[in-house]
């Protein structure tokens, strides 16, 4: 009896924690369909008189929300499939070659990750202003190319992976780059695919970057442009909120498609004996 109390009372403070953790967002597309009175209205309204569906008509009409999901899709998606690239290739090179001074740049490149993003913010802008990168993609999507993070993670994986997989390959002649692409990244599509959700949705919600390097609407990322719909005499928080529920389903898909994509690596991954 008492192994069941000590049960429910987990799940009770589960569903306390997952209740909180879910209201934030169960609000805001609640919110979302309220009349301005209702948003507004105190002690706040926990469901609307009726589905307002003009709210997101607003919002379309007030910003250019395709032009925005587009750059951030763009961008996110670029830096995605470039951090993807050098982070996989920089961590074979940590994992499985021999070369001088290897443990010492290791520890160089992971101390990267111990400076704050402010210390950096300034120099690359000043950089990416000197190359004429301003209101540009490329000044939106170079400087996170590369990952410290994201080689740690792979080159952690990457050294669980079975030895003896590659000293036959290397018994039958394949150079690194033969077993780079023939036998590391299929195993390590777990690692990979949680590297690829975590580079885009870490992205996609990118403000002050994006705040900084663009001036026009044409370039302005999602969570740049939907500030826009505030204004300093008069703010609709029902219109704001749907426009953030516009701006929110599509991370929430790419995630659940993403998650997919993750689990599907983890049986992909396996070793067939």
């Amino acid at each position: 009896m008492s192994s069941r109390l000590q049960n429910a009372f987990v799940y009770a403070v589960l569903i306390v924690a997952a209740a909180l953790t879910l209201y934030p967002l169960l609000y805001t597309n609640s919110a979302s369909f309220m009349t301005n009175a209702e948003s507004a209205s105190y002690p706040p309204k926990l469901l609307p008189g009726g589905l307002q569906w003009d709210n997101y008509i607003q919002v379309l009409k007030q910003i250019p929300v395709g032009q925005f999901l587009t750059n951030s899709f763009l961008v996110s998606g670029s830096i995605m499939l470039g951090q993807l690239v050098t982070a996989s290739l920089a961590a074979y090179a940590f994992a499985y070659m021999r070369f001088p001074g290897k443990s010492f740049l290791f520890a160089l490149f992971l101390s990267t990750m111990m400076i704050p993003w402010e210390v950096t913010i300034i120099p690359n802008y000043l950089t990416v202003k000197s190359w004429g990168w301003l209101d540009s993609y490329q000044g939106l999507i170079v400087p996170f190319l590369a990952t410290a993070f994201g080689t740690f993670l792979l080159r952690q994986f990457f050294l669980q992976l079975p030895r003896e997989l590659f000293e036959a390959a290397k018994i039958d002649g394949c150079c690194h780059l033969r077993s780079f692409a023939r036998l590391v990244l299929p195993l390590a599509k777990p690692a990979l695919a949680t590297l690829g959700v975590y580079s885009f949705l870490t992205h996609w919600n990118m403000y002050l970057w994006p705040l900084l390097v663009t001036n026009g609407q044409s370039m302005r990322t999602v969570q740049v442009g939907i500030s826009m719909l505030q204004f300093e005499e008069l703010t609709y928080w029902n219109v704001v909120l749907a426009g953030v529920v516009t701006v929110l389903l599509p991370s929430l898909v790419l995630l659940l498609l993403g998650l997919k994509q993750l689990v599907r690596g983890m049986t992909a991954g396996a070793i067939k004996g």
